[in-house]
């Protein structure tokens, strides 16, 4: 008997640990002006359900605000008290960052920006079905800037050099996984 009295009191102090546990970012989402999530990361457990009740909120919140007001918004209803959402909005999407308040906003704005220019280079002027048609690319390069919801990289030219890495490894893995079974040489057409 005294044994199920412990465990919910362990249950409740590992979901209090867990609660204490902060991410700096929550989630990174890039909609639409209509509403549709083109890259979705969250760095949170989450249900679908949450997900998507997040990914709403957040789209209704910016996409009612004039250009001229600030890129900042506090709203208790969708992390809770200690977060707030910041967000940019080029040509078509609205890239929005939802973060603690611990984390600095204009620091979170450089970022989006950062992650644009990055965008931009990888794909030559970016627009909204560059993303679309090469999302593993997209989410590739954000993990190269941020991961389980740390900023690890601002350096544009440093992520994209990892990207372009990370493809030419991908590439000379598949050459070699070839069905010819890497016999094929580029150079040679004879490698026997």
């Amino acid at each position: 008997r005294g044994e199920r009295e412990e465990r919910p009191e362990r249950e409740k102090e590992r979901d209090r640990e867990r609660s204490e546990v902060r991410r700096m970012i929550r989630c990174f989402l890039i909609i639409n002006n209509f509403g549709k999530p083109r890259l979705i990361k969250f760095y949170e457990r989450l249900t679908n359900e949450q997900r998507q009740k997040a990914i709403d909120h957040a789209y209704r919140l910016v996409s009612k605000r004039f250009d001229d007001l600030c890129n900042f918004v506090e709203d208790d209803k969708l992390f809770g008290e200690d977060t707030h959402l910041i967000y940019r909005h080029f040509a078509t999407l609205y890239f929005i960052v939802i973060c603690d308040k611990a984390e600095s906003e204009l620091g979170i704005l450089d970022l989006i920006q950062v992650y644009v220019e990055t965008l931009d280079k990888s794909f030559e002027n970016v627009c909204e079905l560059d993303i679309i048609f090469n999302q593993q690319k997209a989410g590739l390069i954000l993990d190269q800037m941020i991961t389980g919801g740390l900023v690890l990289e601002t350096n544009s030219q440093e992520i994209v050099k990892r990207y372009k890495e990370l493809e030419q490894s991908f590439k000379e893995k598949k050459d070699t996984n070839s069905p010819a079974g890497g016999l094929y040489n580029k150079n040679n057409t004879r490698a026997f």
